[in-house]
């Protein structure tokens, strides 16, 4: 796609300093995690009945930011002998940001620590921002075709 310096669309005035794809990065990247924190979510509340399952959920702003910045999330330990485990890739991921397991207010008496209030209340959460991006993007995406249509 070509660069676009400035652009009037119905008395809006659009400036971008790159390409237009580069403008939609974030938004995918923050898309893309969205989608997969509302599947770790949707298995929590999958799982709500099962023993000893543990809830799982990730930090959505610092996975934004290594996502954004292609660092890694975690950090290599150093061996000083043959018999060392390695550090690299021990927990479950999601696209780079570790995994995290959620402190139960009231813990049960089978081990699971999922609290579908929690859950519900997440899953609403993020639900909402996923929508409200694509609502966002799609509009910035009609202001692009706009400019360029005339």
């Amino acid at each position: 796609m070509r660069a676009i310096t400035k652009v009037s669309t119905k008395g809006r005035v659009l400036i971008m300093g790159g390409r237009i794809d580069e403008m939609f990065q974030f938004h995918q990247v923050a898309l893309n995690l969205r989608a997969a924190r509302q599947e770790l979510i949707a298995s929590n509340i999958a799982n709500a009945d099962t023993p000893n399952y543990k809830a799982k959920d990730i930090d959505f702003s610092s996975a934004l930011k290594g996502a954004l910045g292609g660092a890694s999330a975690t950090l290599q330990l150093e061996a000083t002998a043959a018999k060392h485990l390695s550090g690299g890739d021990a927990g479950e991921t999601v696209m780079g940001a570790p995994v995290q397991y959620r402190v139960p207010v009231q813990p049960s008496a089978d081990g699971n620590t999922v609290d579908m209030d929690v859950e519900r209340a997440q899953f609403a959460d993020n639900a909402l921002r996923y929508e409200a991006s694509v609502r966002f993007v799609s509009g910035k995406a009609k202001d692009v075709l706009a400019a360029l249509q005339n």
